[in-house]
């Protein structure tokens, strides 16, 4: 068990605080807003735990099949709008905001209009966020343990049924943008979240008011065209979902739409306004770390094994969903890249890859290249 997640299992065993006036607690959230911004976060906000209104959103959009295979998100259900189901006790969330975006990658749009390049989400080009979120936000509940003695909480970040954009929304650090993720004012939306459920009784931070306006560009951006209207998501048409969540086949149609994304999509929140107040990471763990998976050639991260595919990996939220999905995704982008006789080459000395989920991919992809010189 890692220490960070010893001192979560500690805080859920801990006994409840006693209420306190209303002073002292003001005072604690202006201590634990000053220790989070020691800590590196870019912001901190503390919420309630009432999400009933999301609670009706969540069920429709699951009824609606939405989610696709993310089956976890069935299962847990109603859970996930429920603080205190899942933590039990919890009456407030503290929630943090860290900026990623990495201003030394190569520009996104650069690789976007280079076929022979792939492109990976701006977030996953350096260390695996969980693993960053997860060690300060337990830091900072150790911070404030080391205040107030002994204190239920858990942390989170991406890791169970929480629902981060309402959470961080109800305290204050963004509103939710048409494309359903988080925006900011002052930042955009190239941030990741991280929660800490407690059963301390801070004052909840004030909201924010949402401004999109009119603006429509997240959604006539989207390349599958899965924002199907403001503020819905289809996740089966999503490009991150097909590339990181999908395990199967990716569909037919939506194959050519993809085009060299192999690791997520940024195309909504390029396209947002507002990130053009983006604020580049102070975070050397976002820093683009190895391989320049910024703007790498796809036939050179088609060539590697499973072996360098692991090792090259290591540390970064793409091993996550291993050398096959990897591969499968190479394959789709370099079926959609214009014709090169290398890529032809690339793509049949895999043409027999042990993985039927691979060679499908290949084929289609073999077939869409050589109709390409005709």
């Amino acid at each position: 068990m890692t220490r960070e997640r010893a001192a979560s299992k500690r805080g859920q065993d801990a006994r409840e605080p006693g209420q306190g006036d209303e002073r002292d607690l003001n005072e604690l959230a202006a201590r634990i807003a000053q220790w989070g911004r020691e800590l590196g976060f870019d912001a901190i906000g503390v919420s309630d735990a009432d999400l009933s209104t999301e609670e009706v959103n969540l069920m429709n959009w699951l009824a609606q099949g939405r989610h696709g295979e993310m089956d976890y998100m069935a299962r847990h259900g109603a859970t996930r709008a429920r603080p205190a189901a899942l933590v039990p006790g919890t009456v407030r969330v503290i929630t943090a905001r860290l900026n990623y975006w990495p201003s030394r990658a190569t520009p996104a749009h650069d690789v976007l209009v280079d076929s022979r390049r792939a492109y990976v989400a701006r977030y996953a080009l350096g260390r695996d966020y969980h693993k960053v979120l997860r060690a300060r936000l337990a830091r900072l509940a150790k911070r404030i343990e080391a205040d107030v003695g002994p204190f239920g909480y858990r942390v989170f970040t991406d890791s169970a049924p929480v629902l981060e954009v309402a959470l961080a929304a109800k305290s204050g650090l963004g509103w939710r943008g048409k494309h359903t993720l988080l925006l900011s004012r002052d930042v955009g939306s190239y941030f990741f979240l991280g929660e800490i459920y407690t059963n301390l009784p801070l004052p909840a931070t004030p909201t924010t008011s949402a401004h999109c306006g009119t603006c429509s560009a997240c959604i006539s951006a989207c390349p599958t065209g899965a924002i199907v209207a403001p503020y819905e998501l289809d996740a089966r048409r999503c490009i991150s979902y097909l590339t990181i969540e999908h395990k199967g086949s990716i569909p037919d149609a939506l194959r050519p739409l993809i085009g060299n994304r192999v690791y997520g999509c940024d195309d909504c929140q390029l396209a947002c306004p507002w990130n053009r107040y983006a604020v580049p990471t102070t975070t050397k763990d976002f820093d683009v770390v190895r391989n320049g998976l910024d703007g790498a050639s796809l036939t050179t991260l088609f060539a590697w094994s499973e072996n360098e595919f692991a090792h090259n990996t290591e540390g970064s939220a793409i091993r996550r969903i291993g050398y096959e999905r990897w591969s499968r995704n190479i394959a789709v982008a370099l079926g959609n890249a214009a014709f090169d006789r290398s890529i032809v080459a690339a793509l049949e000395r895999r043409a027999n890859d042990p993985s039927p989920l691979v060679r499908e991919h290949v084929g289609w992809a073999l077939a869409r290249q050589r109709r390409k010189t005709k």
